[in-house]
């Protein structure tokens, strides 16, 4: 393959990643084949991931997500892969304390709460159509260990108040195909749609009129179920790699790895 010809590759995966499309999902999900040696065996990766998306209940609210990871898997040869994930995310929900009438008033308009755990699991299978060309899918899913919490302080009226509302339970699974190419120089690009599902239950200490997220409990969803994904996977140095990620939804999503096969 020509440089002109794998440009043009890089410049279409460009493209497709800004291509609107409908949902963003939580974390990387890296490449289709196996990141293991041919004979399968261990992998590690570190990495960092900035997620935008969007969630409703009656509005649609937009959530930001900072992640830092580490991950551990383990390939079966070229043919199937099992791995997790454990990071820390910061978390910012855009307008969740926005009033909804002029008689009330807040501190400030959104919901932000720092390095929390959580934790992806994911398996991976691969069929090689051709040896630079294959076809595989995957299922992940996260779960966030601990709670996010925020407070807020206002005035309803004439009456001063104080509310923490609680981001519980945020959860999602993921369904997807990737398509995989090697290109010359060891380099791999990939590309494929997936199916996403996510939830999150919304808590507050007490219910204040003029605050739509305040006034009891209820639960975000993901807005829609269908998004894209493509990434670069290179060689550094040592036997060690970096990946670059995007997606691209109602909001872009995107983040890099760098990985070691043992």
């Amino acid at each position: 393959m020509h440089t002109k010809t794998f440009k043009v590759m890089v410049i279409s995966i460009v493209i497709m990643l800004t291509i609107k499309g409908t949902v963003a999902a939580s974390g990387p999900f890296g490449l289709p084949q196996p990141v293991s040696r041919p004979t399968g065996g261990l992998h590690t990766g570190i990495g960092y991931w900035l997620e935008e998306n969007k969630f409703k209940n009656n509005e649609e609210y937009i959530i930001r997500q900072q992640q830092i990871y580490s991950e551990l898997g383990y390939g079966f040869q070229k043919n199937w892969d099992l791995y997790a994930r454990v990071g820390l995310s910061k978390i910012k929900l855009f307008d969740a304390f926005s009033p909804t009438t002029k008689a009330t008033t807040t501190s400030k308009n959104d919901f932000e709460d720092n390095l929390k755990f959580f934790s992806t699991l994911g398996v991976k299978g691969f069929y090689p159509v051709h040896p630079a060309f294959g076809i595989g899918a995957f299922i992940q899913g996260t779960y966030y260990f601990s709670d996010f919490t925020d407070n807020i302080s206002g005035i309803q009226g004439s009456v001063p108040f104080t509310v923490e509302l609680g981001l519980k339970n945020l959860w999602d699974v993921n369904v997807g195909i990737g398509f995989h190419a090697t290109v010359p120089w060891g380099i791999n690009l990939y590309i494929g749609p997936y199916f996403y599902y996510g939830e999150a239950k919304v808590s507050p200490s007490a219910n204040i009129a003029g605050l739509a997220l305040t006034s009891g409990e209820t639960i975000l969803r993901n807005n829609t179920v269908f998004g894209g994904f493509a990434g670069i996977d290179a060689p550094l140095s040592r036997g060690f790699r970096l990946q670059v990620e995007g997606k691209y939804a109602d909001r872009l999503s995107g983040g890099a790895a760098v990985t070691y096969a043992y």
